[in-house]
């Protein structure tokens, strides 16, 4: 679970009692502090476009007219709170939308350097604790709790906030906010399974290597070259949105390494005019899929292998074309599902040895 202790010692908390500090801020102190507001916003939201709203808006409330209020004794602190606030009103009046989401929902993807997006100020090594803390598989088991009890969780247990200050942001009492952030705990608790190296925020040293292991069997639609990097209950999850061309999007969560190999191998057994390449996703090892040129180029999807053990453990997969507009320009996927149907069960001829590879699922 994130480190509670730590991180609270390292921020403090977002106070305005000290009017005697100068508060005058740089472009850069003010870039540093809208990376703070997307990484708040982002964790409360699993959305970027959401997310990079709040952060907007929220800028406008610390910074009107480019100078932070000098009654702000931490303004990072400060912004975190503001974004918070501003993102749990809007996670609130989206849940009917949420709850009506055709599919399975998996965050919209960050792709590349996520420290970057902003998760602690300044703080270099801040950053890279809580990068985990943007991982696809976490921000799923978020999605799970109620807006008050993810703001609760996200502020003590991430952020660092004492409860009587997460109280504030979301409206309630201390020993309520004391509650909500327990029960948060709890439920995500029992659905977050990680090794020790995991939960010390050590990444698999093996993973780059898996992941291109990966793409290579799966371009081979080699079916027992996959199974031996799965884990035997890997499990599969796609968001389509219900606005993916029949044939390309998974409309069910898959389980098991047999079934969720035949299905990656399925797509370059299938003819998929696409190509996988190896990227960041959420700050953990992924893959971004391309449409080949023949068809318009143009990205088809963004997948995070969650690595657990040197086997990869959980995929998420977005295709949702909404999803993915931060990572334009998108493929045109009704000309690919088009190749597709029109190859029907052939195999894909091999590919030259220094072509790109194709997508899965």
């Amino acid at each position: 679970m994130p480190r509670t202790d730590t991180s609270r010692r390292r921020r403090g908390h977002a106070g305005r009692t000290d009017r005697t500090a100068p508060a005058t801020a740089t472009d850069t102190d003010l870039e540093d502090l809208r990376r703070v507001a997307f990484g708040a916003a982002y964790r409360m939201l699993g959305s970027v476009t959401e997310a990079e709203d709040v952060a907007q808006e929220a800028m406008v409330r610390v910074a009107p007219v480019g100078v932070v209020d000098a009654a702000v004794l931490n303004p990072a602190a400060y912004t975190t709170t503001v974004a918070t606030r501003i993102a749990l009103d809007v996670l609130r009046s989206a849940r009917v939308r949420r709850e009506s989401y055709v599919g399975e929902w998996v965050p919209e993807p960050l792709v590349g350097d996520v420290v970057a997006a902003g998760s602690a100020g300044r703080e270099g090594a801040a950053h890279a604790e809580l990068a985990d803390d943007l991982s696809t598989a976490f921000l799923v088991l978020l999605e799970e709790l109620t807006p008050a009890e993810r703001a609760a969780f996200l502020l003590h247990d991430v952020f660092g906030y004492p409860h009587r200050e997460s109280a504030q942001v979301i409206g309630t009492t201390e020993l309520a906010a004391r509650q909500l952030a327990s029960r948060a705990r709890r439920r995500v608790a029992a659905r977050r399974h990680e090794t020790p190296d995991e939960r010390a925020g050590r990444p698999d040293p093996h993973a780059a290597e898996l992941v291109r292991r990966f793409i290579a069997a799966t371009e081979e639609g080699d079916v027992e070259a996959l199974v031996e990097l799965l884990a035997d209950d890997v499990s599969l999850t796609g968001d389509g949105g219900g606005k993916v061309p029949v044939g390309l999007a998974v409309s069910r969560p898959v389980s098991g390494n047999v079934a969720v190999a035949r299905l990656l191998s399925g797509f370059a057994r299938r003819g998929a005019p696409a190509r996988l390449e190896a990227a960041v996703v959420n700050g953990g090892p992924g893959m971004i899929a391309y449409a080949d040129d023949a068809v318009g180029g143009g990205v088809i999807g963004a997948y995070s292998l969650q690595v657990t053990g040197g086997l990869v453990t959980q995929i998420h997969g977005v295709i949702n074309p909404e999803k993915l507009q931060h990572l334009a320009p998108l493929a045109d996927l009704d000309a690919v599902a088009a190749v597709i149907r029109a190859a029907g069960p052939r195999r894909r001829p091999p590919r030259a040895p220094d072509a790109p590879p194709s997508p899965g699922a």
